[in-house]
């Protein structure tokens, strides 16, 4: 069953411009007939340099802003509707680069009830999902702490518990880790795998970082609003000239197996990871 279908979906917006001394409105196309299928269940990678209309694509998955053209419909239901507004952003929530902006409570507790709350969620109710979501994300224990006192992957994961309360199906992380330390994108990525993994929500992660992206399902490539490439990771990333043309890297291993064929060295091209990598490298010792 699909989780997220996008049909000719285009985006159209006003920006003002100065033009000779005076300020002219122009209609920009942030997004140009994108058609997109997502699996509930899947992990999925939006990638695109900055400007590109990922993050565009990230907010239509919330309602935050609808198609100027086509159609989303989220679970069935189409982002255009305002008797459904609500409905779908309790079933996707939205995870930004800044957890900072997320987190207005004094205490982690008080932030993560909020939402409950607002739906009107039994007192009892809100205490147990509480603290089964601080636990899916590994902060059990925090629920009396300061969110300001936290390191910014523990912020970030406090953010993605605030999620978790509402109970969503799916949950959009738009550049989650831009901001963190190594450490602490560690956290925050193990985090999400493991609610994929083990709890079946289906994750959508707009991303700088192709290591993360090397993890996902499948991938999607979005450069100047237009969809220009799709599929697992393997087929995606063994494109390095291609990757490269829009601007975007591949994983690091990627690269180095890349430059290594460039040299005449008979190794695989869709190299993902340093166990892969070492693999094939003691396959060329074997043969030699």
């Amino acid at each position: 069953m699909k989780m997220v279908e996008a049909k000719n979906v285009s985006y159209e917006y006003t920006k003002v411009v100065e033009v000779k001394g005076e300020n002219t409105e122009r209609k920009l196309m942030a997004l140009d007939d994108i058609n997109i299928d997502i699996e509930k269940g899947e992990f999925i990678a939006v990638l695109g340099h900055n400007g590109s209309g990922k993050s565009t694509f990230a907010k239509h998955l919330n309602a935050l802003i609808t198609p100027s053209e086509g159609t989303i419909w989220v679970d069935g239901m189409d982002t255009k509707n305002d008797e459904l507004v609500w409905k779908i952003r309790q079933n996707t929530g939205m995870v930004f680069q800044n957890p900072d902006n997320q987190l207005v409570a004094t205490v982690v507790e008080e932030d993560i009830a909020f939402g409950p709350e607002n739906l009107g969620v039994e007192p009892a109710e809100i205490r147990r999902r509480v603290d089964e979501s601080l636990k899916m994300v590994g902060m059990d224990g925090y629920q009396k702490d300061t969110p300001s006192k936290l390191s910014g992957g523990q912020k970030q994961r406090i953010a993605i518990a605030v999620i978790l309360a509402m109970k969503p199906q799916c949950i959009v992380l738009d550049e989650p880790t831009a901001m963190l330390d190594p450490v602490g994108r560690h956290d925050v990525m193990e985090t999400v795998h493991r609610l994929n993994r083990e709890n079946g929500i289906t994750i959508i992660l707009i991303t700088h970082y192709m290591d993360e992206a090397a993890t996902a399902d499948r991938v999607y490539v979005i450069d100047d609003g237009k969809l220009v490439m799709q599929g697992v990771p393997k087929q995606i990333f063994s494109q390095v000239e291609k990757m490269k043309s829009y601007g975007l890297d591949v994983p690091q291993v990627t690269e180095t197996a890349y430059e290594l064929r460039k040299m005449g060295i008979d190794i695989p091209e869709d190299i993902l990871t340093v166990e892969e990598m070492v693999g094939a490298v003691c396959q060329l010792k074997s043969t030699i």
